[in-house]
């Protein structure tokens, strides 16, 4: 979750209807974060994958 995203659900919501594998809260970026913070949004990728490796 970027704070300045279009949309913020409540992460107790969002689980009621997904099935969450990873959380993140950035703590900057928005709806844009691949252009916006494109380094915390790679770190996040790889920590989310490192597990599985």
């Amino acid at each position: 979750m970027f704070p300045k995203d279009l949309t913020l659900a409540p992460r107790e919501w969002t689980e009621r209807f997904f099935n969450i594998a990873g959380w993140t809260q950035m703590p900057r970026g928005g709806h844009f974060a691949a252009l916006e913070e494109p380094k915390l949004l790679a770190e996040d990728i790889r920590a989310f994958f490192r597990p599985l490796r």
